[in-house]
């Protein structure tokens, strides 16, 4: 049934991929995740680029992406990519360290025209950090498991004691809308400890969802160990496409640029989430009949 979805989306996804772009720069950026993480990524780039509309995309009936497979993982991110397509969208930002590994390339050869911008753990700036050469990475169970990241590691951490530690548990917090509290920090501390334990001096998030939780982390990490993530780095990257495919949207009277949210799964559990996340209320759409991808 997805597989009937994705032909009977194609000839328009393909209509879109193929227009001309150029000129189109009033027309919002797309972001998506498998649910709430990415709305870190998305603070990030309203502060980068608060002229920019945007549609965010929280895939929370298929969540999570992380215990699925490859080929699972890029089923979803098409199907993704269609729904922000249908919502007029210039590029994407695959707010989702999991799709950004296994279907960041396919996105690209799947929709040519269309620019994307993956998230990539923050290992180089970290290893370039570290005064004492021994930092952490924390990630979702496929991210650590990952050769991307062990090909990162290897690349740009040459020399460095790298801890790696799997939290898929931390997804689950956020989700829930739980980043802080008495509970939250328990959890934290049995979640780092494997990294911690080795003396680091810095910290990378390596999922999108770990920064909703920076404040609880730098808690207890304490102040000798510096927190990171790449969202900062991504909303870069991100205006520097835009520039590059002269798709940056003009600042018109300092109007600060709109916000769409939507959701495949509960709207208005991912609406308390996500009003959580972002430190302000908001309202999130429902995407009626949207595919669930079994796993």
């Amino acid at each position: 049934m997805t597989q009937q979805i994705l032909r009977n989306q194609e000839h328009t996804s393909e209509q879109k991929t193929r227009g001309d772009r150029r000129g189109r720069p009033s027309a919002p950026i797309g972001v998506f995740d498998s649910g709430a993480g990415g709305l870190t990524i998305l603070a990030d780039l309203r502060k980068q680029l608060p002229h920019e509309h945007f549609v965010f995309f929280g895939d929370t009936l298929n969540n999570p992406y992380g215990p699925r497979t490859d080929a699972e993982v890029r089923e979803l991110a098409q199907l993704a990519t269609r729904f922000l397509l249908e919502q007029d969208v210039k590029m994407i930002v695959v707010a989702c360290n999991t799709a950004s590994q296994a279907a960041l390339e396919t996105l690209r050869m799947a929709f040519p025209q269309l620019p994307f911008v993956g998230v990539v753990p923050a290992v180089k700036p970290a290893a370039r950090l570290s005064q004492k050469r021994r930092i952490g990475v924390v990630a979702t169970n496929s991210s650590v498991k990952a050769a991307y990241l062990q090909n990162l590691i290897a690349t740009h951490a040459a020399g460095v004691e790298v801890a790696v530690a799997a939290c898929p548990e931390l997804v689950t917090l956020v989700e829930q809308g739980r980043i802080e509290g008495p509970e939250v920090d328990v959890i934290l501390r049995q979640s780092l400890r494997p990294v911690l334990e080795k003396d680091i001096d810095v910290l990378v998030l390596g999922c999108t969802h770990f920064p909703a939780l920076r404040l609880a982390i730098e808690k207890i990490v304490g102040e000798n160990v510096q927190v990171i993530d790449s969202g900062s780095a991504i909303a870069r990257r991100t205006q520097w496409v835009l520039e590059t495919e002269e798709l940056l949207r003009p600042a018109e009277q300092e109007e600060r640029g709109t916000v769409q949210l939507w959701s495949s799964g509960d709207a208005t559990a991912f609406q308390r989430t996500a009003s959580v996340i972002l430190g302000y209320p908001v309202t999130v759409t429902q995407a009626k009949n949207y595919p669930q991808v079994s796993g």
